[in-house]
């Protein structure tokens, strides 16, 4: 037989001083469907982009990674690229979305909804959990 109390001082103590593991608050490859939705708005150059980034939390984003996925974008045929000249200063590079990366972007917003519904079911149990936890105690 098993005591179960010493069972539970044993994790207790193993557990204690750890910490509970840093949360991801975004959908991993959070970063295309942000760059879909701003070039669907206007064409843009990267550097533009990644200074709007900052709006969906990718705010120390590192460039080589911003050119890398565009790069990648283009080549999967969701955006698309022309060099822009100006007498001003140097050709610079303007990204546009494509018709396949508009179906990629509906494709993105309606996971996005169905990961939306998951967050609020979770939040609904959580608030409904600790409400129904208070509730228990003060009975007690």
């Amino acid at each position: 037989m098993t005591d179960e109390a010493g069972d539970r001082r044993q994790e207790d103590s193993e557990n204690r001083g750890a910490k509970p593991p840093k949360a991801v608050v975004r959908p991993t490859n959070w970063q295309e469907p942000v760059i879909l939705l701003m070039l669907r708005q206007w064409n843009s150059y990267g550097y533009e982009m990644m200074e709007r980034m900052a709006e969906f939390g990718l705010e120390a984003m590192n460039p080589a990674t911003l050119y890398r996925s565009l790069r990648n974008m283009e080549k999967n045929g969701v955006v698309k690229s022309t060099w822009e000249t100006s007498e001003g200063g140097p050709a610079r590079r303007v990204y546009s979305i494509t018709n396949f990366g508009e179906a990629y972007l509906d494709f993105w917003a309606r996971s996005l909804e169905q990961y939306q519904r998951n967050v609020d079911t979770f939040f609904r149990l959580y608030t409904g959990s600790s409400q129904q936890r208070a509730g228990e105690k003060k009975s007690e």
